[in-house]
């Protein structure tokens, strides 16, 4: 773990998007943060210790989908989801439209952290890389393991600049500085040419890209990472000057029935015409119970 000083800085980005409004002052307590994203050898320990099931790993409870007839759920087998690109290019503008993001994700049967693309794969080989499919009650369950907890997102944040202000990236204002990819994130058309321009086409292991200024590896790209925060657009309004805490609950407009926990960071599938969130003020949502090919997380620790 690194030592994240206490301090105040600007939380957010003028001027983006709604959910990132108002940027805001947040002056924070010293912590501990895990210099990588946990990894697939840290996860296997803790399973082996504990004995652990992953949510992907489990099968389904019919009382979980009240909506959704019982057998069906029964017979449904554990599965997590996967990117999984169409066979043909996504034309720019229709990239951007509504639920497009069904074209590259699908559920597939027998995908979690030991497979991560399906029955057939495996992390042999990647015991250093990030582990994937961990949903954020599977992060939670490791970070008490482990003695520690999920970063606020505020923390988060803070940590993820690095002790710089105002950049757009965590390591300054250029995307590639003196031409050279900082961070692993998709180079090419999405979602069908990976160009590979940085080297990987899924999670690379950690530490293969220069730290920030606080010597934290990938906090920018390779996979999302889970925060403890309540998902809502409007949070940052009336946020607490010192050590957020993020809101009691959950509301996403476009998805208001189901509660979303806090993503920060992008991944490897990260490109500006879709995504564009390996910026340190981007936000994603998501459903705590749901793991994904590309989310993972890291811990911190109070002193």
């Amino acid at each position: 773990m690194v030592w994240i000083p206490t301090g105040t800085f600007m939380m957010g980005q003028p001027g983006k998007e709604a959910d990132v409004r108002p940027a805001h002052q947040v002056t924070l307590d010293g912590f501990w943060m895990d210099k990588t994203e946990v990894t697939n050898e840290q996860f296997a320990q803790f399973v082996k210790e504990t004995d652990y099931v992953t949510v992907a790993e489990r099968k389904l409870d019919p009382r979980d989908f009240p909506d959704v007839d019982p057998e069906a759920i029964r017979k449904t087998k554990p599965s997590s989801v996967v990117f999984s690109p169409p066979a043909k290019p996504i034309p720019f503008d229709v990239l951007r439209s509504p639920n497009i993001h069904m074209a590259w994700w699908r559920f597939v049967e027998g995908a979690n952290w030991r497979h991560p693309q399906g029955p057939d794969s495996t992390i042999k080989g990647k015991e250093k890389h990030p582990v994937v499919h961990i949903c954020w009650d599977d992060a939670v369950a490791y970070a008490k393991w482990a003695g520690k907890r999920l970063p606020t997102e505020a923390e988060w944040e803070y940590a993820a600049r690095g002790g710089l202000k105002g950049k757009e990236f965590v390591w300054g204002d250029k995307i590639e500085p003196n031409g050279k990819p900082m961070a692993n994130i998709w180079h090419g058309h999405f979602p069908t040419e990976n160009t590979l321009r940085d080297g990987f086409r899924l999670t690379a292991p950690v530490g293969s890209f220069p730290s920030n200024g606080y010597g934290l590896f990938d906090i920018s790209g390779n996979v999302w990472e889970w925060v403890a925060d309540w998902y809502r657009p409007d949070y940052y309004r009336n946020s607490p000057a010192k050590n957020p805490q993020g809101p009691p609950d959950s509301f996403d407009p476009q998805e208001p029935r189901i509660p979303k926990r806090v993503q920060r960071g992008g991944s490897y599938l990260c490109i500006d015409i879709t995504c564009g969130a390996y910026r340190p003020y981007r936000r994603m949502k998501t459903s705590p119970d749901t793991g994904l090919s590309h989310a993972g997380f890291r811990c911190v620790k109070s002193p």
